[in-house]
């Protein structure tokens, strides 16, 4: 499949806009041929309650954002892009405080057993 900038591949995370406006988050788990030429078949892992795993056949223009109809309800996908944070970014992000203090050691707390049971 050739691939510009829009074009979704598998592990993508892209946006669904139903009727024009965004609808739902979803992964893109798997991209296969369909057996129409320049068809494919996408297999998405929707982001929602409870979630939903989906097969949609798509066309190289649909796959690359182009608007689609599904039963008559205009559609689209859309690529998301996550901006990595960069290593001044985070540093901007901490609060005074965490600046100051000198680094500590994090707890880590077992949420498996309760060491203090007062129900036995």
């Amino acid at each position: 499949m050739y691939q510009n900038k829009n074009s979704i591949i598998e592990s993508d995370l892209v946006l669904i806009h139903i009727e024009n406006k965004p609808a739902f988050y979803g992964r893109v788990e798997e991209i296969t041929t369909d057996v129409k030429p320049k068809w494919w078949r996408v297999k998405f892992l929707f982001l929602t309650v409870p979630y939903q795993v989906s097969t949609w056949t798509l066309d190289n223009e649909q796959i690359r954002g182009a608007d689609f109809t599904m039963g008559g309800t205009p559609m689209r996908i859309e690529k998301v892009v996550v901006q990595e944070v960069e290593e001044n970014d985070k540093q901007d992000l901490e609060s005074p405080q965490e600046k100051d203090e000198p680094s500590r050691k994090a707890r880590v707390l077992s949420l498996g057993e309760n060491k203090n049971k007062t129900n036995e």
